[in-house]
């Protein structure tokens, strides 16, 4: 849908007449305000998306699939860590 120059003018003078010429720049900083905060909760989404997508790729070994050795191995290895 494509806006001709004639239909532009006819809509920001409808504006001008409903709203009146003080109360636009006011309208316009709030909806930047609005988008920009949009796009600021869209971005922190998605780096909690990515976040939680790391996380749950690393997960530990499941003690009922590990043999006695790599069980033992394992908890050394989780002694170290916490005594460090």
């Amino acid at each position: 849908m494509n806006f001709g120059t004639t239909e532009i003018i006819l809509i920001v003078a409808v504006l001008f007449l409903l709203f009146g010429a003080t109360r636009l720049p006011q309208l316009a900083k709030s909806l930047g305000q609005s988008r920009k905060a949009f796009k600021e909760g869209m971005r922190e989404a998605e780096e909690e998306e990515r976040a939680e997508k790391q996380l749950s790729s690393v997960q530990p070994p499941q003690i009922s699939q590990m043999s006695d050795a790599a069980l033992e191995e394992e908890m050394r290895r989780r002694a170290e860590a916490k005594s460090s």
